[in-house]
């Protein structure tokens, strides 16, 4: 049974912070998929995710192409993952259901804290998770480094 770990985002934006998660959740051995709610949105965080830093690699791609199936990351926006993720991290307020996080390795949600709406999402998904008894954590960013606050 997986876990749904909810990052706050104050001080870095989503994009910083995948490019954070995703190194990690590549080198456990788990196929990613980063779900959005915009398909334009998904496009613009492919370009970014490929101007990353010079240092670093992530290899990834935008659903809809035609390897889908094998990439290590795709990036969607509401279809499902033809990648066959045994991690998803959703971005842009995208659900993730229970029982996603029941058969995955790991569930992210990234949220921005700056976004009351945002928030609110968020809090509203740890508890549909939590009451549907999923395990969950919830990390903040607290002078560049992340701390766990809570978990259920």
């Amino acid at each position: 049974m997986g876990i749904a770990f909810f990052y706050h985002l104050t001080e870095a934006t989503s994009e910083q912070t995948l490019a954070m998660l995703i190194p990690k959740a590549i080198e456990a051995g788990w196929r990613i998929e980063v779900r959005g709610t915009d398909p334009a949105r998904m496009a613009q965080l492919d370009v970014d995710l490929w101007r990353g830093a010079d240092d670093s690699f992530l290899p990834h791609g935008l659903a809809g192409g035609p390897h889908d199936a094998l990439q290590p990351v795709l990036l969607t926006s509401g279809q499902a993952a033809a990648n066959d993720p045994t991690c998803v991290m959703s971005v842009d307020g995208a659900d993730i259901a229970a029982g996603e996080v029941a058969t995955a390795a790991r569930a992210c949600i990234l949220f921005d804290g700056g976004d009351d709406a945002a928030t609110a999402h968020a809090r509203t998904q740890w508890k549909t998770l939590t009451d549907a008894g999923c395990a969950a954590q919830y990390w903040a960013q607290d002078n560049g480094r992340w701390t766990k606050k809570a978990e259920k």
